[in-house]
């Protein structure tokens, strides 16, 4: 089974910026999605890469994060510019049916 690892969350100051990684460990394969989940609530997609590099953004964070992939193409980033506090939430990065633990981001306004 694949193994995706999230890293990168942490506390941040609304205004502020978190850079998230998510890589596959064991067959080297790209992870291909961002969600995020609150308490209570289901979770919800971030940001997407296809395979050709195409992105998908949810409205929210639009102009905002930004989704990448490195020339490995096993990890992918999630650039988290002028968080506000309503991002604040639990990311998961995703491929297929496999996901990764999620790391907390928390911004505080």
């Amino acid at each position: 089974q694949m193994e995706l690892v999230e890293s990168g969350g942490g506390s941040v100051q609304a205004g502020g910026s978190l850079r998230l990684s998510c890589a596959e460990r064991r067959f080297r394969i790209s992870p291909l999605a961002w969600y995020r989940q609150t308490p209570g609530n289901q979770r919800e997609l971030v940001a997407s890469i296809a395979p050709s590099g195409a992105t998908n953004y949810a409205d929210s964070v639009k102009g905002r994060f930004t989704i990448s992939r490195d020339k490995s193409h096993n990890t992918i980033y999630l650039q988290m510019n002028n968080l506000k506090f309503e991002d604040t939430a639990v990311y998961y990065c995703r491929r297929g049916d496999f996901w990764g633990r999620g790391t907390q981001v928390t911004v505080s306004s």
